[in-house]
């Protein structure tokens, strides 16, 4: 007699390999938290923990949980190479990824002779950032820094003779743009974004530094 056959058991897909975290993915979870923190969704101590996750994370599935009970997080939490790199809204010309200076429990200090980026990326936890922008060239009319600062500091110094303005606010911290208007219309303007937990973030001029030949620096720095 011939025996019956046994069904076979459904063979389980296999889950799909983990994408690994870039740069990009983790200061948009960044940016949520920040939100977050501004709106009053989570506290100091809450926002601090989740962002210390968020610089430790290595895949896209660590950051999801971390936003998983904030708005928008859903759209936010996709991989980067998933969205139009305008989705942001930096617009296509800032398609170009921020430069990052990043000190944790450390320092990290940007100075001299260099060409600044349109946008650029500070983060202190427990840690000091310096950026000096007094000898830096400009490819770009504005300059856009992002400055975070939880427990740390993050110092900003910039020429006498050009524009610095800022927006942001502290939690048990200082945030404080000295705001200055260049007299050229023409020369180039750096604008300050953020916030500080328990930490500092400070930019003003630097007293006696000016951008010498302004429009030849200017040009310098967009060849």
């Amino acid at each position: 007699m011939d025996l019956e056959k046994q069904p076979q058991k459904p063979v389980a897909p296999a889950e799909p390999p983990a994408i690994r975290a870039s740069d990009a993915d983790r200061d948009r979870i960044a940016d949520i938290l920040r939100e977050a923190l501004a709106e009053g969704r989570l506290d100091a101590d809450e926002h601090a923990e989740r962002i210390d996750s968020v610089y430790r994370a290595k895949t896209v599935g660590e950051l999801e949980p971390l936003v998983s009970d904030l708005p928008a997080a859903g759209a936010q939490a996709r991989p980067a190479a998933a969205q139009a790199p305008w989705a942001y809204g930096y617009g296509p010309q800032d398609a170009a990824a921020p430069e990052r200076l990043v000190a944790v429990f450390s320092s990290s200090t940007r100075k001299g002779r260099w060409r600044i980026g349109r946008r650029t990326q500070a983060f202190a936890l427990f840690g000091n950032v310096e950026i000096d922008l007094t000898e830096a060239l400009f490819s770009q009319r504005i300059t856009v820094i992002d400055a975070t600062s939880i427990f740390g500091n993050v110092e900003v110094r910039v020429p006498e003779n050009i524009s610095l303005r800022g927006n942001g606010s502290g939690v048990f911290g200082n945030f404080e743009v000295d705001t200055l208007e260049a007299d050229d219309p023409d020369a180039p303007t750096v604008v300050v974004n953020g916030f500080s937990v328990f930490g500092n973030v400070e930019a003003k001029p630097k007293r006696g530094k000016r951008i010498a030949n302004l429009h030849d620096r200017f040009r310098k720095g967009q060849g």
